[in-house]
């Protein structure tokens, strides 16, 4: 029972700040058209580092589902130095995890993730276009040229076609994205809160230097969203972590995995990978050492810590939070099943085998869905595309070769090969 209590405890605490965050992300990608964002990314200094920073801040996209959307842009006309301040920038936050982080672990940390993440991807942009200025002949190359579009067109859908969509993507389609990931942050959290002993971290010695390393190790080659790293982060502060280590697990975790890593070398260039990569992590430490060794803000970022998390009890729960998690619960279970239905309806339609079936590998999301799905649909000869996201399988009818549907998708930075 113990278990069952510290998990629903954490989940009556973040579910109505989800809920504002679905709803915002689902706004967001209704109204606002991605070309829109492409329009002011196109230079390679201040002006469009900022711009993208800021576009990508509010963004409730995941480091698998920002890696073809920021690609695209680059192929829409933003430069190097605009797609990486966007890379930086989007998976570190978001309206879904700033207003979820709120809720968890209080306002130090809710304002000061959204500003660091805004310095690194600034000061990684500003890097990159340096080096992009300095290149002879800089344009984008095969792999960022073939890159489809992620995003739907919005411009000239009527009010009601928005509203309804924002409802889907929102509470549908962000649950089918992030669902499992904070089902699973969740429940680290849960066997960290119950299992660890309470001065667990002591035993570093209090050198925070060596664990945020011991952190960085971990986080880099394992996956973890912004939203489902909260959970975990909260749960390892209530077992002594400090305010510090704990913002470098929710930097660098979401945005420096190894998967992240692989792709934007692929797409954007080795060198344009290794800034990113030195610059989430050694943005992470240092932010994490400010907060740890400045006057005061270890005991500011402590104390506004909600009362629960601190001390290890299970505050009274309100009405408002219990409807929440009832329905953020309701609505991941029917994501989950519409998203494993979809597969089985896909592989019960190609029972005669009329269409292609090609496995997928790397696909995290729906953003990487669509990418795929709107990259092979854009080749000649293609008639018909459907990919299943839960099986990792594209379905192609026409007379496309194999080895273009392959080639197709390893340039957009997942594997690929013909079942």
């Amino acid at each position: 029972m113990e278990y069952v209590r510290a998990f629903l405890a954490m989940l009556n605490e973040m579910s109505p700040y989800l809920m504002l965050g679905f709803l915002i992300a689902g706004v967001l990608h209704a109204f606002v058209p991605e070309r829109l964002y492409a329009r002011y990314l196109s230079g390679t200094g201040l002006r469009s580092v900022v711009t993208a920073a800021l576009v990508g801040i509010p963004l409730p996209l995941c480091s698998c589902g920002v890696l073809p959307t920021a690609v695209s842009l680059r192929k829409s006309g933003a430069s190097r130095a605009a797609s990486t301040s966007f890379l930086i920038a989007t998976p570190q936050t978001g309206v879904d995890s700033i207003s979820a982080t709120y809720s968890m672990m209080g306002w130090p940390f809710a304002v000061l993730r959204p500003v660091a993440a805004l310095v690194t991807a600034l000061v990684g942009g500003l890097i990159v276009g340096m080096v992009e200025r300095r290149m002879e002949g800089d344009g984008c190359d095969s792999a960022e040229c073939e890159v489809a579009e992620t995003a739907t067109t919005v411009e000239d859908k009527t009010l009601r076609w928005r509203i309804v969509e924002t409802f889907r993507y929102g509470f549908y389609e962000m649950l089918q994205n992030i669902g499992k990931w904070l089902v699973l942050g969740l429940v680290i959290a849960t066997f960290i809160t119950v299992l660890l002993p309470d001065d667990f971290f002591s035993r570093f010695g209090g050198n925070s230097v060596v664990t945020m390393l011991v952190i960085v190790a971990v986080a880099v080659p394992m996956y973890v969203c912004a939203t489902g790293s909260i959970p975990i982060a909260a749960a390892l502060m209530m077992k002594g972590l400090s305010p510090g280590c704990a913002l470098v697990l929710l930097m660098a975790g979401p945005a420096a995995n190894m998967a992240s890593m692989l792709v934007v070398g692929k797409a954007l260039g080795r060198q344009t990978m290794w800034i990113y990569l030195a610059v989430i992590v050694l943005g992470a430490m240092g932010f994490g050492l400010l907060v740890d060794y400045l006057p005061g803000m270890r005991e500011t970022f402590v104390s506004a810590m909600p009362e629960m998390h601190v001390h290890g009890h299970v505050m009274g729960v309100s009405a408002l939070n219990t409807v929440c998690s009832v329905a953020l619960v309701a609505m991941l279970v029917v994501a989950i099943v519409g998203k494993y239905y979809k597969s089985i309806k896909l592989m019960s339609k190609n029972t005669a085998k009329t269409m292609k079936e090609f496995e997928v590998k790397g696909m995290m999301c729906n953003h990487c869905r669509s990418s795929v799905e709107r990259g092979i649909a854009s080749l000649e000869g293609v008639e018909k595309v459907e990919v299943d996201l839960a099986s990792g399988t594209a379905y192609v009818e026409g007379t496309v070769d194999d080895k273009t549907v392959i080639d197709k998708v390893v340039a957009l930075g997942y594997e690929a090969c013909r079942k």
